[in-house]
This record gives structure tokens, C-alpha cells and sequence, in this order.
């Protein structure tokens, strides 16, 4: 069975670009249709400025809603990344043979560390090696594909050129993986500012839906959502973002087309109106049972252990076979008592 491997960091609340471009399609097809592992990527967090405890705040909610969202860890194998020491053990391995050139050529860690001198900040050298440990997340378990969003590709991309030079140079030990890229709302766009991704560490709160919203908080953010000159309502990425982003979402939670739901409408106004229903009624099911795990910790805590465990016994083989491969002596067994 094809083994899939995907991850979701939790640096803020899960936003509607989350469930429609990653969770949604974990639920409804990747657990079923293959062997399934999903991880809350704690570790990533501490790549930037962040409070200790609301990492582990959100690192719980992350869990809670890809359990509301649909996973079933009688299906697929849900974990936090922390929890397993096989990928901070792996990392350091593939920081040994990746080059510091790949790193600094990642597109995202040119744009953080940017942004982060912009503020005055300084710049932590795990931003710079994180890709490395993304792959270490995928290549410990043997992936076969890693659903991801767009913006990550670049890093799947990494992930296969890290294993093909280990299983060059040191013999074949990882297999090398895929991106799988939703073609339908991969990327949801900030509703003020469309031409930018909705992603949950943004501080623009009025552009992004967040899973746990109100639906009255929905309906005013889609109400207030930038579109574009001109009144006719037609689906034009470049020249009309705005009202393509409306038209992507509506069809990602409708199961329409953009290009042909663009032809009902006569003005912005109802289409902003159907939008925010459809949203609305996407979203009641997942705030519903996350309700239901909140008032039942013990079972998400279940999961999560259970998870990591399972993992555990996945990702150890394949690490202490790159330990071996690359040249570490194997521990020395306790003697016979």
C-alpha cells in the first residue's frame, strides 16, 4: 500500500485555507486509500520568536481538529513530531549530507529571514536547516507521496535530492518520495489581501477564516473580502484575484467548478453571501465534534500516545539504518545477566 506522509506546524490557529487545501483531502481520501501518517510538527515552531506555552496550546488544538476534521487513527496514524526522537535523530544525518548552498536557496527561508531583519530580529539557524528536518519527517517513514501545498513543493523537492544522494553514497536506505498537490483550492488566499496565501501565522486576523470562527465572525470577513474593479463577476486568477479566491473557495465547499459557478452570478454581493453560507456550512460539522474532543481529553491524549507509538516502531528500522550506512558505530548491547 502506497504510504503517505504529511504534517501541519502549529504556529496559529487552522485556518480555512488548512481544512479546504490539506485536511479535507487527508480525511476524505489519504487515510482510506493508503497507509497514512499525519503529524503536528511541533518542532518547526521553534524556528522563529514564539511563548513556550502556546506552542503546546496549539499544538493540542491542531490535534483536536485534524480529529474533528475526519482522521480516524483506526485508519491513519496520528502523532505529534516531538514525540517521536527518530526525526531530531535523523535531521542531523541529512544535515551531513546536505550542502549549505540548498539551504540558503530555500525560497521560504529567503522570505522569513527577510522579514524577520526587517523587525529587528535575528535570524535562527533552524529556520535555515528546518527543510532538513522536513525531510527527515518524511524519509523515517519510507513515504511514498507528501501531500502538500504549493508553497512546500520546494521542499519536497529537497527531500527526494537528500535521498538520492544518501542512497548514492552510502547505499539504499530511503525511498525517495513525491509531491501530491491538490489541484483544487491548494492554496486559499488571504480575503484582504488576495494575491497572499491565508496562512495561519499572518497577523491580518480579518482575512482569514479560522476553523473554530463563529459563523457570524464568517460572514462578516467574507462580507468585507477585497474583490476588484469592474462589476461583472468572472473567474480571472491575474487580472481579478479577488473574485477568484471567492469563486475557488465556494467551489472547493460546493463541489463546483470556479469557471462555471462564475457564470450564476450578476454582482458581488450574492456571491459573497453564498460564499459565506457555504463556508458556514462546511465548517458546522468540524467546530461541532471538536466541541465533542474538547469535553473528552483523555481520548485525544489516547490517540496522540497511541500515535507516536505506532510511529515510533515505523521510523526506528529506517533510522538506525542510515546510522549504519553513514558510518556510526551501533550501540553496544548490555550484557547477558
Amino acid at each position: 500500500m502506497t504510504r503517505v506522509f504529511s504534517g501541519i506546524k502549529p504556529t496559529g490557529h487552522l485556518t480555512l485555507g488548512n481544512y479546504l487545501g490539506a485536511m479535507r483531502q487527508w480525511a476524505a481520501v489519504d487515510q482510506h486509500r493508503s497507509d497514512a501518517l499525519f503529524c503536528v510538527v511541533d518542532l518547526h515552531a521553534l524556528t522563529v520568536d514564539h511563548d513556550p506555552a502556546r506552542v503546546r496550546r496549539l499544538s493540542r488544538q491542531a490535534a483536536t481538529l485534524l480529529l474533528a476534521a475526519g482522521l480516524d487513527p483506526e485508519l491513519c496514524t496520528l502523532f505529534v513530531q516531538s514525540h517521536v526522537d527518530e526525526h531530531a535523530r535523523l535531521s542531523y544525518v541529512l544535515e551531513c549530507v546536505a550542502t549549505d548552498g540548498e539551504m540558503r536557496r530555500m525560497i521560504q527561508y529567503r522570505e522569513k529571514a527577510a522579514r524577520e531583519r526587517e523587525r529587528g530580529g535575528s535570524v535562527r539557524l533552524s529556520l535555515l536547516t528546518y527543510p532538513v528536518l522536513m525531510a527527515a519527517d518524511i524519509l523515517a517513514y519510507g513515504a511514498d507521496e507528501v501531500p502538500v501545498g504549493d508553497d512546500q513543493a520546494q521542499h519536497v523537492e529537497l527531500t527526494r535530492d537528500l535521498a538520492l544522494r544518501f542512497n548514492q553514497r552510502y547505499g539504499g536506505t530511503f525511498v525517495v518520495p513525491r509531491a501530491t498537490v491538490p489541484e483544487v483550492a491548494a492554496r486559499v488566499m488571504n480575503l484582504q489581501d488576495p494575491t497572499s496565501k491565508m496562512g495561519k501565522s499572518d497577523d491580518s486576523g480579518p482575512g482569514i477564516v479560522y476553523l473554530l470562527d463563529e459563523p457570524e465572525v464568517v460572514r462578516k470577513k467574507v462580507a468585507r473580502a477585497v474583490t476588484d474593479s469592474g462589476r461583472d463577476v468572472v473567474y480571472d486568477r491575474e487580472g481579478r484575484p479577488g473574485v477568484a479566491n471567492l469563486l475557488e473557495v465556494l467551489a472547493a465547499c460546493t463541489g463546483g467548478e470556479p469557471g462555471a459557478l462564475a457564470g450564476a452570478y450578476g454582482s458581488y454581493g450574492q456571491l459573497k453571501k453564498d460564499t459565506a453560507e457555504a463556508v458556514v456550512e462546511v465548517l458546522r460539522p468540524v467546530r461541532a465534534r471538536h466541541q465533542e474532543l474538547c469535553a473528552d481529553p483523555g481520548f485525544v491524549e489516547g490517540v496522540l500516545r497511541a500515535g507516536a507509538e505506532k510511529a515510533r516502531a515505523m521510523a526506528r528500522p529506517r533510522v538506525d539504518a542510515a546510522y549504519r550506512a553513514i558510518g556510526l558505530l551501533p550501540p553496544v548491547p548490555n550484557a547477558a545477566r
